[in-house]
Order: structure tokens, then sequence, then C-alpha cells
């Protein structure tokens, strides 16, 4: 089998994994750049992709590669407790460690010295991530809003109630505010991990946003300047 090429990288708002969305166009206020590899920076390449709203891109979980799979998980939205197949799960933990996002497509730039750049909204991915390859999402065969999507139907519209005070609200720059709130909706805790008591840290943006749970309450209880390692 051909070695798969990294094709591009993508540049996002999040420093670690804790955090990111469990899918891609959960939060449709998350921007993110796709910059091309030195030998991908032809913008022949990318003629016509602007007639596409979406796209899908194809990349490669590139922080979990010793952590080897299992035929069983548990998903984060059952509880933790519920095991399934991994084939019914996009579990990071793989036989092959790709993974399959569909994002929006905001604007494609002409950027001097990178060539053609990527404006994408939606996407669920690390910053750095590799893209192997880029394909444009179409919608008469693409979308299926008849199928049935397994337990994800169930769980799929729990979110918290995030009590994020102004005064720290204020310390983030204006256009993350709204996508940062949406991230701690999500719930971004180990679904094992309850204790109304223990402090959570999210790194995104360039800060460590600090919070506690109780309940179905989230509450943000400070917001500082990220560094690698600086929260549990």
């Amino acid at each position: 089998m051909a070695e798969l090429k990294r094709i591009a990288v993508i540049h996002s708002d999040f420093q670690e994994k804790f955090g990111i969305p469990r899918q891609s166009n959960l939060i449709d206020s998350l921007k993110a750049e796709v910059i091309f590899e030195p030998g991908y920076r032809d913008p022949n390449e990318v003629i016509g992709l602007e007639g596409y709203s979406h796209l899908w891109l194809i990349w490669k979980f590139s922080e979990n590669e010793a952590a080897g799979w299992s035929p069983m998980v548990y998903p984060p939205r059952l509880g933790g407790r519920t095991h399934v197949g991994v084939f019914a799960t996009r579990s990071p933990f793989r036989p092959n460690p790709i993974g399959l996002s569909s994002v929006k497509l905001d604007q494609i730039e002409m950027r001097e010295g990178v060539g053609p750049v990527l404006h994408i909204s939606g996407a669920d991915l690390l910053d750095g991530t590799p893209i192997l390859d880029i394909k444009p999402y179409i919608r008469y065969t693409d979308s299926h809003p008849e199928a049935v999507s397994g337990f994800a139907d169930r769980v799929k519209d729990k979110e918290l109630k995030v009590i994020f005070p102004e005064e720290w609200l204020r310390v983030l720059p204006e256009g993350k505010r709204r996508p940062a709130v949406e991230i701690l909706k999500q719930d971004p805790r180990p679904a094992y991990q309850n204790d109304p008591a223990r402090r959570y840290g999210v790194a995104f943006a360039g800060y460590d946003i600090r919070f506690h749970v109780d309940g179905d309450v989230l509450t943000v209880c400070e917001v500082v300047p990220y560094h690698r390692g600086c929260h549990s």
C-alpha cells in the first residue's frame, strides 16, 4: 500500500485534546485555517473548490498513535460505562489513526509565500493536525436526513448550562467568546469524572479557561494565559 502523505496541516485554537468538540460542525463559530505543505501549494489544485460550501477533511490522529486500540470502547456520551464496538463509534483509538470531519469552507485566500489557504468553520481538530486529503461535500449524495444514528441520536442534545462571569469572559478576545461558551456547553469532561469540587481547564485560543461542574451547571472560575501543563 502506498504511504499516506501529509498534504496540509490545520491551524486551530485548540492546543490540547481536552475540550475539542466530539464531532465536527457542532460549533459553527469555531474558525481554523488549512495550510498546504510546500509540495501541494499549486493554486491549480484548488480551482473549482470555491464553488462548494462544505468540505470533507481526511486527517491523521497524531497524538495517540502509540496508545493502540481495542475492539470495544466506552463512549463518553453513554456515561463511560456502556461498551460498544469500535466501529460503532468515532473513537480516536482505531486500527488506523484516521479521522473524517465535515467543515464549512468560508474562503480561499491566496497568501504570499504560502499559496492557497482554506479558511474553515466547525473543525474539531487539534492545532497542527496533519491533513491527508480534502474532498468536496456533495449535498445530494453526502446528506441523508432520514438516516438513523444509533445511540448518538439519544444523546445529541445533551448540553450544560454555562455561567461565564463577565469579568472572565472579557479576558478572551471578542471573536473567541461565543465559541468558548459553546465548547463548555458540550461538557468536555471525561464521563467518569463528576466531582463538583474538581477544577478543570480547557486550553483554547491561547487561554486556559478554568471551571467546575455541579450537576448540569458549569461555572467558569478563572481565565488565564495558557501554558502547557498549567492545569489538571
